[in-house]
């Protein structure tokens, strides 16, 4: 059973739907054939989250024949991902989803019609350009990280063609400039705060200066910043999509699927022809596109206002899943554990960021209407944190944590605040921070050292914790109110707002000596 045997002539389909399999029920030549002379699609980063979601959506609208076009995939950089990935396989992928009863399902997605290298030494950059200049061209989208949206000086004085992806994106767009100002939408679908904002100011880092050097019109930049030619809506994306799990490879090998094998790149990242991803998906996106869009919305993905997009985001980083992620990130690493589905079986835990989420976090919730906030938290918790699939560990979440605590949970005390709420029924809350001072000296609850996970302020704030001992009764604590009162880490000062003689107690019963953390994190997870 390999991908590339699903085109040819004698195929086996009652094989491959007998062990589970779900096959393209269109006609993919067609397909492809309709989408390379009209294309709507193009997509930039061909990784496992656009193969399991975007990538996915769309090959179940063809499915159903609920739209008639691929998606074009345009990898900008790291070319093994078509060479190794794409072309053996015919574009073809096979997604596995997987459950949280440890279930899977298995999906062969073929709506990936053509694989390019946005490298002009390639034919595929004239492809490119002919794809650009095409008035049927609706949406350019992106899942390429955060930090594909850089941009510097060095790559700005490349001229017309430059180097890293924004650049390359920006010259395309001078394409369709001078096709006719032709309307297209870019949208981002990456998982950073106003992702459109990013893109934008990307982009026109790049035409600002084309048009200062004298390489691009005046018109150029007017262009862009027509919103009835080009839009850069905001989106807020929220799927876990790990590297290829050994399990699912087992299975896959156990059921004689022979495109298995783990690929690792260059850059030490690891990918394979399946892509395995947690079952639960959100994809929201602002409504605002010039040239009509594919109708992912038959497929799930939600369009709605920019403000609504701003208030899902907002649910999801302050509320509803990582503060929880946050908490369990620090008490997970206090108390030995290295799988956050593992810390969801530990009776303290779970109650600890269920109370968290649904008892102190709720009363502040963004409720942005489209997705209810009390069935996000019970996904998360339930079905998303414990699925035995996802080998997601709390040192990996603790990454950062002093950038994170600000918004994670310093604009929940914010919004206590600012609406005059009772803080005395902030208690979980106020646990999570005093577990930051006990996490920073870097021992676990048996008295083992352990290396805290890296942070930007680390060695600054374990200097602060430096001088207290654990297991000493008496002992000066005023170091504390030098980390409790920072407002770059904790949004407010937490004595001023009236929580940081309470956080000093919890940090007190934490370093009472060992199971210390479980005593204390026992004490309160269950006192509510």
């Amino acid at each position: 059973m390999k991908l590339t045997d699903i085109l040819h002539d004698g195929f086996n389909a009652a094989e491959w739907e007998a062990k589970g399999y779900e096959l393209p029920r269109y006609d993919r030549q067609a397909l492809i054939k309709k989408t390379h002379d009209a294309p709507t699609w193009v997509h930039f980063g061909g990784g496992n989250i656009f193969r399991a979601f975007p990538a996915a959506v769309l090959n179940d609208l063809l499915n159903e024949g609920k739209y008639d076009r691929g998606v074009i995939v345009v990898v900008p950089r790291s070319y093994e991902t078509i060479d190794k990935v794409y072309a053996p396989y015919d574009n073809l992928a096979l997604y596995v989803a997987l459950h949280a009863d440890g279930s899977v399902d298995k999906k062969v997605i073929g709506s990936m019609t053509e694989a390019l290298k946005a490298d002009y030494q390639f034919q595929d950059w004239q492809r490119l350009v002919e794809i650009f200049r095409n008035p049927t061209l609706q949406m350019v989208s992106f899942t390429i990280t955060e930090k594909g949206y850089a941009f510097n000086d060095d790559d700005l004085s490349r001229g017309l063609k430059p180097a890293l992806v924004m650049g390359k994106v920006t010259a395309l767009m001078l394409e369709r400039y001078n096709a006719g100002q032709l309307p297209v939408t870019l949208q981002s679908m990456d998982n950073c705060s106003h992702n459109g904002d990013t893109l934008k100011r990307a982009v026109l880092a790049y035409a600002g200066r084309w048009v200062s050097d004298g390489l691009a019109p005046q018109g150029f930049v007017d262009y862009l910043n027509d919103e009835t030619r080009v839009t850069f809506p905001w989106s807020m994306i929220d799927k876990i999509t790990p590297r290829p799990h050994e399990r699912v490879q087992a299975q896959l090998a156990a059921d004689g699927f022979e495109d298995n094998n783990y690929i690792e790149t260059h850059k030490g990242q690891f990918t394979a022809p399946f892509v395995n991803a947690e079952e639960t998906q959100y994809l929201v996106i602002e409504d605002h596109y010039t040239n009509g869009r594919p109708p992912l919305d038959l497929g799930g993905v939600l369009y709605t206002t920019r403000e609504t997009v701003d208030k899902v985001e907002t649910m999801k980083v302050t509320t509803c899943l990582n503060p929880l992620h946050t908490a369990m990130a620090i008490y997970g690493c206090l108390l030995g554990y290295t799988l956050i589905s593992a810390e969801m079986k530990d009776v303290d835990i779970r109650p600890f960021i269920q109370k968290i989420g649904y008892i102190e976090a709720m009363p502040v919730v963004t409720d942005p209407g489209v997705i209810n906030p009390y069935e996000f938290i019970g996904t998360v918790i339930n079905r998303r944190l414990p699925n035995p699939f996802m080998p997601d560990t709390p040192q990996r979440i603790a990454m950062d944590t002093s950038q994170k605590i600000p918004i994670r949970f310093g604009e929940t005390i914010k919004k206590y605040l600012a609406r005059g709420l009772d803080l005395s029924n902030l208690v979980l809350i106020p646990l999570a921070l005093a577990g930051y001072a006990r996490y920073l000296k870097g021992v676990d609850d048996s008295g083992q050292p352990f290396e805290p996970s890296s942070d930007p302020l680390l060695g600054e704030l374990q200097a602060i914790v430096a001088p207290l001992e654990i297991g000493r009764k008496d002992q000066d604590w005023s170091c504390l109110r030098r980390l409790y009162s920072r407002k770059d880490i904790f949004a407010v000062d937490l004595y001023e707002a009236g929580l940081g003689d309470r956080i000093e107690d919890m940090v007190k019963e934490l370093f009472a000596g060992p199971g210390a953390v479980r005593a204390t994190l026992h004490k309160y997870a269950w006192a509510r």
